[in-house]
């Protein structure tokens, strides 16, 4: 296993626990976080906070994990009892912390649009 495997899968594990402390101490302080769906920008503490603050009580669930060098990029199964979202992450790892972490959101799994389901 890589560093950047083991730390983004760590971080993963960090916020299905809800151990933001943990969470925190696996982001480099001049962390660069964006997600690409809404424009969203984080710096470490702003990240976690955001983590902290969603509402609802949200479970998770790496469902694939890939490395090369420093970087590892991960697809994510994000769930409560209503909903499942999926994050693609791409995080980069250096000296056991992500220095940069760009993600991409879906929205609520469900089913195809109508126009999708007649072909």
């Amino acid at each position: 296993m890589t560093e950047a495997e083991d730390v983004l899968r760590r971080l993963w594990a960090r916020i299905d626990a809800q151990d933001w402390d943990g969470m925190g101490a696996l982001l480099d302080p001049g962390l660069h976080a964006a997600y690409v769906h809404t424009g969203e920008t984080f710096d470490a503490d702003g990240l976690v906070r955001f983590n902290r603050d969603y509402p609802g009580s949200w479970r998770t669930a790496v469902e694939d994990l890939v490395t090369t060098g420093d970087r590892a990029v991960s697809r994510t199964r994000v769930y409560d009892d209503r909903q499942t979202f999926y994050v693609a992450s791409f995080a980069t790892v250096r000296a056991g912390r992500i220095v940069d972490l760009v993600e991409v959101w879906t929205g609520p799994v469900g089913p195809p649009p109508d126009y999708r389901q007649a072909l």
